[in-house]
């Protein structure tokens, strides 16, 4: 049988038979499984067709696995914190993991951390390349979703309506945004909280799932489909994950009800279900990489120890660092004096940092409270 063209790519909570599997897309046949822990939600991505990349459910590192050598875990990308999502940028050239409230940008050909981003307000839940690498998107759970300028590392937009999925709370918002000046171009408000989205790949229809186990399609050209024909119904809790084949006829969703499903698209009808051994927290459909049903290949570049921190040197990690270091400006790096002064000081500032962070939650959990009560 020759090599698939498209591929299922899918990891579910408990990780008893297998971390994640591939998946024949057409048939479901299990094609390979790759061995070692669990991956959490959002946070399984292929890295440059040689690799695949999991974060581990509720620890600090990443699994790593070449993709031609299924059956062996290869290595483990030590993270400072839990990594709540992960993704690598198209070209290969980049690594972005969300830990807590930052995002952490590393250069893959060396490994050094180039920066670490801080401008949400609660923890990371999705992240996202555009297509071409330039730019990429961070959602989080304080409703805010950001555009990033990979070149620069500077955001460039903040929206304040969320267009990931990170409430649990009956009537959600959806909204969809032109990338390049952040205006806004459609609104949809659902029944039922949203847990997951994806778009086809002529930008015809969105798809969301929804958290009773409904998926809802949504013309982008028009809203005269009649709304009985909308809804895909078949799941029997959260659709965690959506994804569409290449020539827009097929639709992959993954659910907490242990399954995932294959539908067609113009008839909305199911046709094949695949049962996992726990929540399934990643289900994705990619272009077969060239080199993962050959034995004998290896990736041409091995992958570098991954830094921890922005000057590896000073941490006694034994890295070089050639990247971008974001740092404060030396005038600002001694404005508390020294020795003991300065560490009182410091920790005066992590405690009221704490503090806020507090505050804003609270003000956040009230505020989705009032909204979401019902009239």
């Amino acid at each position: 049988m020759s090599a698939p063209v498209e591929i299922v790519l899918s990891a579910d909570s408990a990780g008893q038979l297998w971390n994640c599997a591939v998946l024949e897309l057409h048939s479901g046949t299990n094609l390979l499984a790759y061995r070692g822990g669990n991956t959490s939600s959002r946070s399984l991505t292929v890295l440059n067709g040689e690799y695949i990349l999991g974060a581990q459910l509720g620890k600090n590192f990443i699994n790593v696995w070449e993709i031609q050598r299924k059956d062996q875990l290869q290595q483990k990308i030590v993270c400072p914190g839990i990594v709540t999502c992960l993704t690598a940028s198209p070209n290969g050239l980049y690594l972005v993991a969300g830990i807590a409230e930052a995002i952490y940008l590393w250069e893959v050909s060396s490994g050094n951390l180039l920066a670490i981003l801080s401008r949400h307000y609660q923890d990371l839940t999705c992240l996202r390349f555009s297509d071409d690498s330039s730019h990429f998107i961070s959602g989080g759970k304080d409703n805010l979703a950001l555009v990033w300028s990979l070149a620069r590392y500077k955001q460039l937009l903040h929206w304040g309506v969320l267009i990931t999925p990170t409430l649990f709370k009956p009537f959600t918002p959806n909204a969809l945004w032109e990338l390049s000046s952040g205006e806004m171009l459609l609104s949809v408000l659902f029944d039922v909280g949203i847990m997951s989205v994806t778009l086809d790949p002529c930008e015809y229809y969105l798809f969301c799932g929804g958290s009773d186990g409904s998926i809802f399609q949504v013309s982008l050209c028009s809203q005269s489909d009649n709304e009985g024909n909308q809804v895909f119904k078949g799941h029997r809790n959260l659709v965690t994950c959506l994804s569409v084949s290449m020539d827009g006829t097929l639709l992959l969703s993954g659910s907490h009800d242990e399954t995932i499903r294959l539908w067609d698209i113009q008839s909305k009808q199911s046709i094949r279900s695949i049962n996992h051994k726990g929540p399934v927290t990643n289900a994705l459909i990619i272009p077969a990489p060239a080199n993962m049903f050959l034995p004998d290949s290896r990736p041409g570049i091995p992958l570098p120890r991954f830094s921890r921190h922005l000057n590896p040197s000073e941490q006694g990690e034994g890295v070089e660092t050639g990247g971008v270091c974001l740092r404060l400006a030396p005038h600002t790096q001694s404005v508390f004096g020294d020795g003991e002064n300065t560490k009182v000081r410091v920790s005066e500032l992590e405690e009221e940092v704490r503090t806020l962070k507090k505050v804003n939650k609270d003000l956040y959990d009230f505020s989705t409270q009032l909204l979401t009560k019902p009239s």
